[in-house]
This record gives C-alpha cells, sequence and structure tokens, in this order.
C-alpha cells in the first residue's frame, strides 16, 4: 500500500464527504476477512492496522499469555515461555501481539482494498441520497420522464431515479419522454438495493405547494391556504384567507391577468381550479365553495354537521356540477354535508307541508333531511323523473347527468 493510494483515498472521501477514519476501519476490517480467506489459520484473532502516515499496514495474531503448566492449550491460547521470547516483560493473562504480515499478502491487500473502497462509497452515497430525501418528504421536486416499467414512471431526480406508480398518477397526463414535472415527494423508503423515492401527481398538497411557489403572498405567510378539494385531472378548488387587510388573497393568487393561477394550471395540464375565499362563517364558506353557482339561502345544522342549500332554479345543474363534482368538491373543501335544493322545489315542499300534515317536519326543517353527499346525483335524477311525472309525460330512462336548467325552470 503506497502513499499514492492512501491520498486518494483521503481525496474521495473529501469529495463523498465520508469520514476518513470510517473508511480505513472498514478497509481494515476488509482485510482482515481477505486474510483468513487465503492464508492458514494461526489460532487467534486476527487484526490489520494501517499506518497512513507511513502508509503501510500490518496484520497482527491476538494470543493470551496463559503458565507454562497449563495441561490444554486453546488455539487463541500462547504459554509464557514461547510469549517472553517475543516480550521478556510480558506477564500471564496479556495480550500478545504477533505480526503475521505475508510477504505475498500485498497484492491481495491491494485488490481486496480496492473493492471494499469501491463497495463503501456506494453505501456511502446510498445513505447520503436516503437521508437527503427523507429530510425533503412534503417538498414538491423537478424531474424529468425516463421510462416506463410496466406500470410504473420512473422519473429521473438528479441524484436518483424516483418511482410514480400507477395510483399517484393522473390517467388524463401523457407521460412522455423527457417531459419535465414538478413532482410530490411522498416518501422514501430503504430497499435491498438502496433508498427508493417514491412521488405523487394525484396528491392534494401538491397543488398547495404549486400554488407556494408561484404566490410570493402564499410563501410569506401573509396569504393562507385554509383547505384543499381535488380530483386529479378534472378540477380542483383551494380555499385561502389573507391576513393583512390590505391583501386580497383571491387576486393574489390570480395574479395578473391570470398569469399566477395560469402557471398552476398548466403544470396540471389544464386542470380547472376555482379559487375560493376562506370565510369563518360555515354559511357563507358554504355558498362560495358551490362557485361558480350564487346560493339563495344556506341553513347549517351543527349537531350533524350538514348544510341546506337553496339555489335558483336556473343554477341548480351549476351548482351540483356534472356528475356531482362540484357539490362533491365543495363538501370536501368545507368538511360539511351539503344538500342543494331550488327555489322550485322548496316551494312545492312547502306547499306539499301545508296540505299534508305528515309533511309538516319536514317542510319547516329541511336542513336535518340534509341527503348524502354520494346520493346527489341520484337525488338530481329523482326531481327530473317528479317534474316529469307532475306534467302528464312517462318518464324517461335514468340519467347520470344532473337535471337541465330548462327542467327545473319547467317543474
Amino acid at each position: 500500500m503506497n502513499g499514492e493510494f492512501l491520498e486518494a483515498l483521503q481525496q474521495i472521501a473529501r469529495e463523498k464527504e465520508i469520514s476518513p477514519d470510517a473508511l480505513l476501519e472498514t478497509i481494515e476490517s476488509a482485510l482482515v476477512t481477505a486474510y483468513k480467506k487465503n492464508f492458514a489459520s494461526q489460532g487467534g484473532e486476527i487484526k490489520v492496522r494501517i499506518n497512513s502516515a507511513k502508509a503501510t499496514f500490518q496484520v497482527f495474531c491476538q494470543k493470551t499469555v496463559v503458565e507454562d503448566d497449563q495441561e490444554e492449550i486453546a488455539p487463541g491460547e500462547i504459554v509464557l515461555e514461547e510469549a517472553r521470547r517475543l516480550d521478556p516483560d510480558i506477564v500471564p493473562g496479556e495480550v500478545l501481539e504477533i505480526e503475521v504480515t505475508p510477504s505475498t499478502f500485498g497484492r491481495i491487500a491491494a485488490q481486496t482494498a480496492k473493492q471494499v473502497v469501491v463497495q463503501r462509497l456506494r453505501e456511502a452515497e446510498r445513505e447520503k441520497i436516503f437521508e437527503e430525501y427523507t429530510g425533503r418528504v412534503g417538498e414538491v421536486l423537478t424531474g424529468t420522464v425516463q421510462r416506463r416499467e410496466h406500470k410504473n414512471i420512473l422519473i429521473s431526480l438528479g441524484k436518483i431515479e424516483a418511482v410514480l406508480p400507477p395510483q399517484e398518477q393522473v390517467p388524463s397526463e401523457p407521460y412522455r419522454f423527457n417531459d419535465r414535472l414538478k413532482v410530490y415527494l411522498l416518501q422514501v423508503r430503504w430497499m435491498p438495493k438502496g433508498p427508493q423515492v417514491e412521488v405523487s401527481r394525484t396528491h392534494p398538497t401538491l397543488i398547495r405547494r404549486l400554488f407556494e411557489l408561484e404566490v410570493p403572498e402564499i410563501a410569506d405567510g401573509t396569504v393562507v391556504i385554509k383547505s384543499v378539494a381535488r380530483e386529479p385531472g378534472a378540477r380542483s378548488k383551494i380555499a385561502v384567507f389573507s391576513r393583512d387587510e390590505k391583501v386580497d388573497p383571491v387576486g393574489s393568487c390570480v395574479g395578473h391577468r391570470g398569469t399566477r393561477v395560469q402557471a398552476v394550471v398548466n403544470e396540471l395540464y389544464d386542470e380547472k381550479i376555482d379559487i375560493i375565499r376562506w370565510s369563518p362563517d360555515p354559511a357563507q364558506f358554504i355558498a362560495e365553495a358551490l362557485s361558480p353557482a350564487k346560493a339563495v339561502k344556506v341553513t347549517i345544522n351543527e349537531e350533524t354537521k350538514s348544510a341546506f342549500v337553496i339555489v335558483p332554479d336556473n343554477q341548480l345543474s351549476l351548482a351540483i356540477g356534472k356528475s356531482g363534482q362540484n357539490v362533491r368538491l365543495a363538501a370536501r373543501l368545507t368538511n360539511w354535508r351539503i344538500d342543494i335544493r331550488s327555489e322550485s322545489q322548496v316551494a312545492r315542499a312547502t306547499l306539499i307541508a301545508a296540505t299534508t300534515p305528515d309533511a309538516e317536519l319536514t317542510a319547516a326543517e329541511p336542513a336535518h333531511s340534509a341527503v348524502a353527499l354520494d346520493d346527489l346525483e341520484a337525488d338530481a335524477e329523482n326531481h327530473a323523473r317528479d317534474h316529469a311525472t307532475t306534467n302528464g309525460v312517462k318518464p324517461p330512462a335514468i340519467e347520470t347527468e344532473a337535471p337541465s336548467a330548462e327542467d327545473v325552470t319547467a317543474g
């Protein structure tokens, strides 16, 4: 082992940010294994010491000194008489180190040291990457699409390839080779081959992080994103609040001529984003969350955490949205269960309640009869069927769309 090797070793340790002492200890341990594999056993514990100052190494066999009259000598022991030939001052019970460095061990040692250094550097780089990305979980990173493996998309983050699993992919996004994407760092796992980074394009927090990158007011804490609701690839709603009365939270997120929100929309392949003004008043917040529809009246029930919303007849379909998407996102955004009725439906229910004693409770307390969110679409279909029956028309087949504004107005 020459000085150039040790100098190169120290330089590599500095570049890879590995302790030189730790690297030398690893090499010493590997040389012990190489010695035991290639040379006869000396019957004691083998130690290798590298002298970095002199650029040399030595192999020692450690044996315990025992009395001369001991009947049985173990492989790791040496009698006192023989030990004092090497060290006159040694006494029974001490450990004697006997140098056993073979003359032909240099070539084997060099090859072993090279293999150990390469392996140790790989392990150190893996550990460093694992620690680095573990500390960045929850951040948005920019990567480049590399290839597909089965259903997974591999995205290069520079030092490592991240995995975008199928459940974290947006079906409408193309993921073409060399496409640059911003991804949400979901988790880092230690696998047999090293760290594995898992990212997401569907996580709701991705929306939050993208707005933090585009809107300085959010980055400095002046504007706060209170909640996010998302259906990946289709539509998202975010509720924002300003801590400064002079700063408009919605305007800050939209930007001049919509540049800020458009940058987020472009990153998400034209996913629609509704920016809602957050309010501490649940009724007002729910009314804002149903945007673009305008609510006439919102009645809330604190006990059941449900809300009964009345909208104009021509906005019932807009409030519910395609396949119930708008009201579903509003419910997730506000964390309230929402029941929507048009003005004509409420008027009809009130009339029925006035003429039918059994229906009095339903008419008087509509908020208590709020339907489950999953039933909104079916509820809209039933209203369309009731409308057709009332006008003497044969009920149509059940459709997946909410009733049109014309049907509700005619009803």
